[in-house]
């Protein structure tokens, strides 16, 4: 039995992430980027429209600059308030380098979201065996537009 609560069926899916959806506030990017033409900057405008708090997360730009009025952060250990949802956007490799921050963390997030095409089947039950909900090659937006069209996310 999966540690994450998901059974597999459709039914049980949605309200699961439902449930996420609503008990999330603060998320933390990772790949979150600068440039608009990029899929995590407009998922971040979009998730900050919806009232969620969004922390950028990306190394390469992290000094004394910001996406979208949110100060950008090194890494999730650098991020100074709690948060309930890593949200990822970077390549399937990066994925347990991920999963190893989040572990090390005091307070841990309670999901681990890993976008389209970001697949790590090891890293993902290496956090639900620590107590992390994983969300696997699924976009946020396209999941919170559609079960806000059947009902509030």
């Amino acid at each position: 039995m999966r540690s994450d609560g998901n059974d597999g069926s459709k039914a049980n899916d949605d309200a699961r992430l439902r449930r996420i959806l609503a008990d999330t506030r603060t998320i933390a990017m990772v790949g979150a980027s600068p440039s608009s033409n990029r899929d995590s900057h407009s998922v971040m405008a979009y998730l900050k429209r919806q009232g969620y708090r969004v922390i950028p997360v990306n190394p390469t730009v992290a000094e004394n600059s910001s996406i979208l009025g949110e100060t950008v952060r090194a890494d999730l250990a650098s991020i100074p308030e709690a948060f309930e949802l890593v949200d990822v956007f970077r390549n399937p490799q990066a994925v347990a380098g991920i999963v190893d921050e989040i572990l090390a963390l005091d307070r841990r997030p309670r999901v681990l979201w890993l976008q389209i095409g970001v697949v790590d089947e090891q890293a993902a039950e290496r956090a639900r065996s620590a107590g992390i909900a994983v969300v696997m090659n699924r976009c946020i937006r396209i999941e919170h537009r559609r079960l806000r069209r059947s009902g509030s996310p």
